[in-house]
């Protein structure tokens, strides 16, 4: 594909769209823009506008379907996989204007919401109505929610409630072409035809640009206890995950950390948490609900099939500030090691039972390819996260062998019965990987998908395949 500059003319026309306050160019005013949260890749826009409405970006995409400019949408620049990135230049659509909670259905326990909200801030303003929201992804404190409907996001909660999948009832969308459509019905159910609100999250931006989200809500669980297990081993510590399911429990959240984790957040963090010698690696398991009696009795079965595993002494957390603390340290890890070291983050999942042979061949591979790793996940769905740290390797060997090492993991992760990214998504950087686990039929089927959509592929182009 050909694709065009952006000249002066077009320029005036860009900004007779959404007007002069709202349009970004030269260097300086883009570097902002330029990268998101995914190692140290950067890619200037040639432009970067914020829009105010679907009809401005309507505007938008038929204008740069005329002259066949690439257009990428942005979220908050959360992102882990590149998504987000300019990478052909053209136009950058940023979405930091739409960040208003339009209404909060309490009778019908819904909400509609603009993709620029914060996460955090909609989690927080229908708890304020005894609401529950569950999907928290560790960046829930800067990431939007059309961010996380584009990724197909999940976070530790999604054991027990469901991925952001679970909540999307209807989505506005406008579409390559300037069409702007509602994807579904804001109900529970929905059998009419194919499901176009589920095939718009995950496609990162790639298909559509949403610009309204309505949301399913539940009822916000009054009790909830936070528990910290040690085990002496990685291996054992993951073996215990899908055995307390078959005990009958469904936890809210089943984090899994490595030592090293710890061990990097206390130093970097500044977080106080006495890490025993014998300590190998962690679970941090929630239980939640409204019924005190039914909470504990399954604390109790947890903590048998704990100490099947070797598990000694839980720690339960028993203040707000304590839970907030453990939770502090899990949601720190990815930072404490991105802001000291060299790294790569990868995202894989296997089904739970597979997580022991998928953490113990992670650290085969690095010891066979030369690099160090700290693991840790979303234990409860089989969500590992994966980052490698350079540490003293060579940048000669962290540029030629890593490479080999991490096709040997995603290589095992297939092999396992899992999948390249749970929830990060595949982006600019993972789509390299994606022929380990899928075949040419499946490139054909994404890519006639794409061609429906964007015909003249300009929307966020270059990514996932």
């Amino acid at each position: 594909m050909a694709y065009s500059k952006i000249t002066s003319e077009i320029l005036q026309q860009i900004t007779a769209i959404v007007g002069s306050d709202y349009v970004i160019d030269g260097c300086d005013n883009l570097e902002k823009y330029s990268h998101d949260e995914t190692e140290d890749l950067c890619y200037f826009p040639e432009v970067v506008v914020m829009p105010r409405t679907a009809e401005e970006i309507s505007q938008l995409l038929i204008l740069c379907n005329k002259y066949l400019i690439p257009v990428t949408p942005r979220g908050a620049g959360t992102g882990l996989s590149g998504g987000a990135l300019s990478v052909l230049g053209g136009l950058l659509i940023s979405m930091e204007r739409f960040n208003q909670i339009l209404n909060i259905d309490e009778r019908n326990l819904q909400a509609t919401v603009e993709p620029g909200v914060i996460t955090e801030v909609f989690m927080d303003a229908v708890a304020e109505k005894g609401l529950f929201y569950p999907v928290d992804p560790a960046s829930k404190g800067s990431c939007f929610i059309g961010g996380n409907v584009a990724h197909g996001s999940g976070g530790p909660r999604v054991v027990k409630y469901g991925t952001i999948r679970e909540y999307i009832l209807n989505l506005q969308v406008v579409l390559p072409s300037g069409e702007i459509i509602w994807t579904g019905a804001n109900t529970l159910k929905y059998a009419s035809g194919y499901n176009l609100t589920q095939l718009m999250i995950g496609s990162e931006g790639t298909l559509g640009i949403v610009t309204k989200i309505v949301t399913k809500l539940i009822p916000h669980p009054t009790v909830d206890v936070l528990m910290l297990a040690p085990f002496p081993s990685n291996e054992s510590a993951c073996a215990a995950v899908s055995e307390i399911f078959i005990a009958g429990v469904v936890p809210s959240a089943v984090e899994f950390m490595e030592r090293k984790c710890i061990e990097w957040v206390i130093r970097y963090s500044g977080v106080i948490f006495d890490l025993k010698y014998d300590d190998s690696a962690f679970l941090l398991i929630e239980v939640d609900g409204t019924d005190k009696e039914v909470i504990f009795s399954e604390c109790e079965k947890i903590n048998r099939v704990l100490e099947k595993f070797g598990c000694k002494d839980v720690l339960f957390a028993d203040t707000a500030e304590h839970k907030a603390n453990l939770w502090k340290i899990r949601r720190t890890i990815g930072e404490s090691v991105k802001i000291n070291s060299a790294y790569k983050k990868e995202d894989m999942v296997v089904p739970r039972a597979e997580l022991p042979a998928l953490v113990k061949g992670i650290k085969e591979i690095g010891n066979k390819f030369g690099f160090d790793s700290v693991c840790f996940g979303h234990a409860g769905d089989g969500n590992l996260h994966l980052n490698i740290v350079k540490g003293s390797m060579s940048d000669e060997h962290w540029e030629n062998e890593l490479h080999k090492g991490i096709y040997k993991i995603f290589e095992l992760t297939a092999s396992l019965g899992g999948t390249i990214s749970g929830e990060h998504g595949i982006g600019l950087v993972q789509k390299e990987f994606m022929p380990i686990k899928y075949t040419d039929v499946h490139f054909a089927l994404w890519k006639g998908i794409k061609q429906v959509f964007d015909k003249n592929n300009i929307l966020n182009p270059e990514k996932i395949f």
